[in-house]
């Protein structure tokens, strides 16, 4: 439910090594349901032949100007697409296409281009740091097709190892997922996330028992993470803040980084006055030990009693102190009856909607990678099917965008 299925992508791939990783993306973006065009230059096709793309694609490769049938494929392939992607993007393509020369397929398509442009470079660091390239970086950067307003986007390059004796340095071409990642966004950013601030808050915390020991729960963070990667890729500003746990930060996102309930309410509190949305979709521990020993306790012959007290309510502590106008997401988490409980905090936290899912059910829990819940708003209650967390987030974030659409 990425929302490119059916988008039409222009992928140039120029003469590198880090071609191989091309393929990767060629096929990402091809699983995700985009119509994915391949044109290589001449270096290119000494790396990778053209046939290995078209194996990924399913579509012909395009990989000279002078192919029968094809005189004017770079204009319409220019004109076309949603988006073209050149990865990798090498010093030598970088300076003919700030030159605006057009002697290859690739470059005549740049030259006729109408869609925006994501530029991922790739070359050895030294290459990158010279004065020449960073002016063509620059100017690339700073061109834009007036007709359609669609510029360039220059992701990366990463630092780490380069081509083998050369040692490590700022060159490599970003990975894969990042490009399909920054992809995504750039083909479904625009109203109404673009230009709002999302925040989001995800996974356990942990109340300290001593050094070693602490009172927590089973969230593992997933849900919350894909609700702020699918705001991202939708244009918006997004900070995550976390509790523990072992996931990959989204792209794009700030992540800040929390260990207990205290800490989550301080970091909420500090981003607040300037979301205009927040998803609360952290599962904040609900008591902590009264007391915390500064040594690790001893295992004895006995058992152990613990005192526990009230961590403040997060959520509930916002009301009073929200943006206005600001939308604001809750969770529920229940056993017995989730839609009641979700109506009574819909109504007792001020909250525009409610995500409620049912603790018990097989395939539904906090550390499950799927997730059966009900959408609960003053509209209503609209009840999902069982399904990926991935696919959830999409269906929050359909809603979210709807009340900030209503709100103007």
């Amino acid at each position: 439910m990425t929302g490119i299925a059916g988008r039409h992508v222009v992928l140039g791939v120029t003469g590198g090594i880090a071609c191989y990783k091309a393929c990767t993306v060629a096929r990402r973006l091809t699983e995700a349901g985009a119509l994915v065009d391949v044109v290589m230059t001449a270096s290119a096709a000494e790396f990778i032949r053209p046939v290995t793309f078209e194996a990924l694609t399913g579509r012909p490769v395009v990989a000279s100007l002078w192919e029968p049938g094809r005189a004017l494929d770079h204009v319409r392939l220019g004109r076309d697409p949603d988006l073209i992607i050149v990865a990798p993007a090498t010093a030598r393509l970088i300076a003919r296409a700030a030159q605006g020369l057009a002697d290859d397929f690739l470059t005549s398509l740049l030259l006729a281009r109408r869609s925006p442009l994501l530029l991922c470079p790739a070359m050895n660091d030294q290459m990158y740091a010279h004065p020449e390239t960073q002016a063509n970086l620059k100017k690339l950067k700073s061109s834009r097709v007036e007709e359609s307003k669609s510029g360039v986007t220059v992701l990366g390059p990463a630092t780490g190892p380069l081509a083998h004796g050369e040692g490590e340095g700022p060159g490599r071409m970003v990975e894969p997922e990042e490009i399909v990642a920054h992809a995504e966004r750039l083909l479904l950013a625009g109203p109404p996330f673009a230009g709002k601030r999302v925040l989001v808050t995800a996974g356990p915390t942990r109340e300290a028992l001593d050094p070693v020991r602490v009172v927590t729960n089973r969230s593992s963070g997933r849900m919350g993470y894909a609700v702020a990667r699918a705001a991202w890729r939708r244009g918006a500003e997004v900070t995550l803040i976390s509790g523990p746990g072992s996931l990959e930060p989204p792209f794009g996102v700030e992540v800040i980084r929390v260990e207990s309930t205290g800490d989550l309410n301080a970091a909420v509190g500090k981003a607040l006055p300037k979301a205009d949305v927040l998803v609360m979709a952290a599962a904040p521990a609900d008591y902590r030990p009264e007391t915390t020993s500064a040594t690790k306790m001893k295992r004895g012959a006995g058992g152990l009693r613990l005192d526990l007290e009230p961590t403040a309510d997060v959520l509930g502590g916002t009301v009073g102190k929200r943006k206005r106008g600001a939308v604001i997401v809750g969770f529920a988490l229940e056993s017995g009856d989730p839609v009641g409980l979700a109506r009574e905090k819909l109504a007792a936290k001020e909250l525009d909607l409610v995500v409620a899912n049912d603790a018990t059910e097989p395939g539904s829990g906090p550390d499950a990678p799927t997730n059966r819940v009900a959408l609960v708003s003053k509209d209503g209650v609209e009840r999902l099917p069982l399904m990926s967390k991935d696919d959830v987030a999409e269906h929050v974030v359909d809603h979210v965008g709807v009340l900030l659409s209503r709100r103007g």
